[in-house]
Formats: structure tokens, sequence, C-alpha cells
């Protein structure tokens, strides 16, 4: 399989396995207009397996999101043909609107105009609750 370098963009490297197509998605890549690979179960020596996307330009990625997907995934920011900058994300303390309550219950079920605003509450497990009614995400 051929997958050609990139000159500008990005690339995020070690995302646990089958986790790249979550993020593809919240991230909204599938509307992105440039080049994206997807590639998964990739062999690692640290990691055993994992997924890896490539994208050919040079966007604004949410580091929150990639953080709420999975922490300690690492992004490659790619300037001619380079690394320029390197960086580890950590779970953000808050998400708003990257994900909705599930809890039929909550009040922006019935508020549409309310953000869903959710707490990091475990950091060792990577839990968040929603700020409103306690709901656990995921």
């Amino acid at each position: 399989m051929n997958i050609d370098s990139i000159r500008n963009g990005i690339v995020i490297d070690h995302i646990t396995k089958g986790r790249g197509m979550e993020l593809y998605y919240l991230l909204g890549l599938d509307a992105l207009e440039c080049s994206v690979a997807l590639i998964r179960n990739v062999g690692s020596s640290k990691m055993g397996k994992k997924d890896i996307i490539k994208i050919d330009a040079d966007i604004p990625v949410s580091f929150d999101v990639i953080g709420y997907v999975d922490p300690g995934i690492t992004v490659n920011i790619i300037k001619d043909g380079v690394i320029a900058d390197k960086k580890t994300i950590a779970p953000p303390e808050t998400l708003t609107n990257v994900i909705k309550c599930k809890n039929p219950r909550c009040i922006t079920s019935v508020e549409q105009e309310l953000d869903h605003v959710f707490k990091l509450v475990d950091r060792e497990n990577t839990v968040y609750r929603c700020i409103y009614c306690e709901a656990k995400a995921k």
C-alpha cells in the first residue's frame, strides 16, 4: 500500500487501534475537499497496532476533540515536507458542543440553544459528565 507523504498538512499519529473512524467523523474530515488518508491497524513497536490519519492541507483541527477521543495522540504539523511542530494531546477539562448529552431528561434536550457542555471528572479513565444532568458521556 502506498500513501504519499504530504508537503503541508497534519498527521494524527498514535491513535488507539479502532478509534480512527470516530475521530475522522468528529473532526468533520469527511466534509473536506483535500486528500485525507485513514490508515487502520498499522504495526507499531510501541502500541502493537495503531491508526493514523493524514490530512493533505493545513487546516485547523480541534485538539479538544482529539483529546476526548484518545488522549496521548501525537499531532504532527507538516510544513514544506518536514515536521514543523509536534504536539502530544491531553484530555481537555471541558468539552463544549463536541458530543451531545444522551439523557432524554436533560435540559439540553428541551432547550435547543443551550451548549452541550461536559466536564472531565476522572482524568485517569477519561470520564466526562454533563454539567446539567451529570449523565456520563459515551
